[in-house]
């Protein structure tokens, strides 16, 4: 078994060796199965072994109102027994033959994952279409898994970093689904019932709302009978994604959630673009510029270079599918998240009014297109991304593509992004802990 380990770690080893100099050099085939499932593939035949990304479009969002953490729960259930195994049968049948398979929920989507050994392909196959199609949800289970959640809850319950995120979002999503936590609240999670999970399975589990990538040792006719062994028995239609469109709220405001804690947690985000905005890589490089881009970003120049303010200082894009987001987050001692924050708020609205440098663009396209193949360090980073470009409807030659997008950035369109992302006024920030000389800051309640 470590033999064969150790040759799969061989085979990815490989296979990023062949992602030099560019992600061009990887051929991605469209595979249909005789059923109508259709996949993303990328052959390499030097890994003795296959790994299945999938996505079903609608997540936690789609929770009622009172049963938040279904989608959750549901998806963390489908690996406790399914079929005629139950739970232990089913874990053991994976753990004897290292099979790796999983699921998880987000706001947006619900995913699974499948990694295994050639030798073991069909009964790996066997076991996720069984999760997908037959889970058991029995009663024992069921419970286990609940007081796994909850615990969880509870341990994380006065987290700073849980609390701040939480906190902004409730914040910026008042009466909208994003709002609400994902893996529910202790006052949620106990209402769910079976039927529930079997509802929710029903509704999302199905193949018009499926997208699927897969990295491996694999010909395109074997994918076709895979996809269908997999995948066919699932329904043909899922239930509509029926959640609005939205603009974060909160503009403005300073939100303190008080913790006798010695150091703050502090989130800081506004509006900004979703992943099919024609902004989308300009804005991608303005927030590389600003605090995306580790030590060479402007953020961490400025608060932890130059200041010693904070040890980490941060900007990313979070495009969700009926909002856009630009986020950020710091921990600083007490006494310096004032001075932290002002400093940031300068640095957004400096960003907005003049823009990046000619310097700051063109080291910040040489990293981000440089560094792209460095993402893809596993195969089942590999089949991710297939997935998520179906998902985000990138096109079949968007690895081709990619860096070539970034490189056509201008430095008009960095600045029209940065007017567009980054607005002072626009920014709502949450700070967890007992800051001192925030007096004027809102009092939060940390829900």
């Amino acid at each position: 078994m470590m033999r064969r380990i150790g040759r799969w770690f061989l085979g990815v080893a490989v296979l990023l060796a062949s992602l030099a100099p560019a992600s061009a050099a990887m051929q991605v085939e469209r595979v249909v199965s005789p059923g109508g499932v259709e996949a993303w593939l990328i052959r390499d035949t030097t890994i003795p072994a296959i790994a299945i990304e999938f996505s079903f479009r609608g997540g936690a969002a789609l929770d009622p109102p009172g049963k938040e953490g279904l989608a959750y729960l549901a998806m963390q259930l489908l690996t406790e027994g399914a079929g005629e195994r139950d739970s232990q049968a089913f874990a053991r049948a994976l753990e004897d033959r290292a099979i790796g398979l999983g699921f998880d929920a987000g706001l947006d989507s619900v995913q699974g994952s499948l990694k295994t050994l050639d030798e073991h392909r069909d009964v790996a196959l066997e076991l996720m279409r069984l999760a997908l199609t037959r889970p058991r949800f029995d009663p024992a289970d069921v419970e286990r898994a609940r007081a796994s959640v909850l615990a969880d809850l509870r341990r994380t319950a006065e987290q700073p970093n849980t609390l701040a995120s939480r906190t902004w979002m409730a914040t910026a999503f008042p009466d909208h689904p994003y709002g609400r936590p994902t893996r529910g609240t202790l006052d949620s999670v106990p209402k769910l019932t079976v039927d529930d999970f079997k509802s929710f399975v029903a509704a999302r589990l199905a193949r018009d709302n499926l997208v699927i990538g897969v990295v491996g040792d694999i010909d395109p006719d074997r994918l076709g009978r895979v996809l269908d062994q997999a995948f066919g028995d699932l329904p043909a239609h899922a239930a509509p994604v029926d959640v609005a469109e939205v603009v974060p709220q909160g503009a403005g405001r300073t939100i303190v959630v008080r913790r006798n804690v010695p150091q703050s947690v502090v989130s800081f985000g506004q509006a900004g673009i979703k992943r099919d905005d024609p902004d989308y890589y300009a804005a991608l490089v303005v927030n590389y510029i600003m605090g995306g881009g580790g030590f060479n970003s402007r953020l961490v120049n400025e608060v932890r270079e130059k200041r010693g303010l904070a040890y980490s200082v941060y900007s990313y894009l979070s495009p969700l599918d009926r909002a856009g987001l630009v986020m950020g987050g710091t921990g600083t001692a007490n006494a310096r998240v004032a001075q932290s924050i002002a400093l940031i708020r300068v640095e957004w609205q400096r960003m907005r009014e003049a823009g990046p440098t000619p310097d700051e663009l063109a080291n910040a396209k040489t990293y981000l297109t440089g560094s792209f193949a460095l993402q893809l360090d596993s195969t089942t980073r590999i089949a991710r991304m297939l997935a998520q470009i179906q998902y985000d409807r990138l096109g079949i030659d968007f690895l081709q593509r990619r860096n070539g997008l970034i490189e056509a950035v201008t430095l008009d369109d960095v600045r029209r992004a940065a007017r567009r992302v980054f607005d002072v006024d626009r920014l709502l920030t949450v700070v967890v802990g007992n800051p001192a000389d925030m007096d004027k800051a809102e009092s939060g309640g940390g829900g």
